[in-house]
């Protein structure tokens, strides 16, 4: 697609649906769905949701998908630069994580369920662990996204690929041992888990055929569109359940001193 906004020369009219065409301005007419769905969502959790908070977090939605928006316009116009490619992609991680947010705030299970409180008393806090593990994911992206677009060797991204390992085994082990019997806290961590396995094979798949790709193809074979494809969607949810994971941890858990201290005021009163 040699332009933007318009797809060659027009706004309306939709261009034989064929080679590369066919993915680019599919992308593009799934991004303006998107978009309009987010513009229902912004204005319509300004009218029925009460709580100044999730009103801003809706206009931040609305923002970031315009800002998506622009950014992948850029990257058509400056012919892929592999800044603008690498940060057209970060961003889209980030929006999908402020709807992911948005849908766990407006579930019943946060909206009707008063929150668990578990005293801790282990050093780091299980919230702090758990927004480790969103910052080490969240970077793993940025580097994936950036040796993607041609923009940093491989090598980065596999030295942050064994740090990501070891931050979502270690919070993921801490929840199941200390927190197993909240479901709030077990659920995402052993979907973190599976995610995690899921995504270094495909990682993995994705080395070898981007090797066979090197031998000499003239572009790059299906095998190697869809395992790239699949561990950037797999990265994605990697990163939209770590982000649920702190929310929670953020909710249930409390400093032991903390809590023992409600706990005698209650009582007090």
């Amino acid at each position: 697609m040699p332009d933007w906004p318009t797809s060659f020369g027009s706004l309306y009219r939709i261009p034989p649906m064929v080679g590369g065409v066919k993915f680019e301005h599919g992308h593009r007419m799934v991004a303006q769905f998107i978009g309009l769905l987010t513009i229902v969502l912004a204005l319509w959790t300004q009218r029925v949701d009460r709580r100044a908070w999730m009103r801003a977090l809706g206009w931040a939605a609305l923002a970031t998908v315009i800002a998506q928006g622009i950014l992948g316009g850029i990257t058509v116009l400056f012919y892929l630069p592999p800044a603008v490619s690498a940060a057209h992609a970060t961003l889209g991680q980030t929006f999908f994580c402020i709807v992911i947010s948005m849908a766990l705030f407006t579930g019943r299970g946060w909206v009707q369920a008063a929150p668990v409180l578990i005293a801790e008393s282990e050093r780091p806090r299980l919230t702090t662990l758990s927004v480790l593990a969103v910052a080490a994911v969240y970077l793993q992206l940025i580097l994936g996204a950036a040796f993607r677009h041609s923009g940093m060797t491989l090598l980065p991204h596999l030295f942050g690929a064994v740090a990501v390992a070891a931050v979502l085994l270690w919070t993921s082990v801490r929840v199941l041992l200390q927190y197993g019997r909240t479901p709030q806290l077990r659920q995402p961590a052993v979907a973190l888990l599976v995610l995690l396995l899921v995504q270094l094979s495909l990682g993995f798949g994705s080395y070898l055929t981007r090797i066979e790709w090197g031998k000499g193809a003239p572009r790059p074979g299906m095998s190697m569109v869809l395992t790239t494809t699949a561990h950037v969607a797999v990265g994605a949810l990697l990163l939209a359940t770590s982000v649920i994971l702190a929310i929670q941890a953020r909710r249930h858990t409390v400093v032991e001193e903390t809590l023992l201290s409600k706990v005698s005021e209650a009582v007090a009163v």
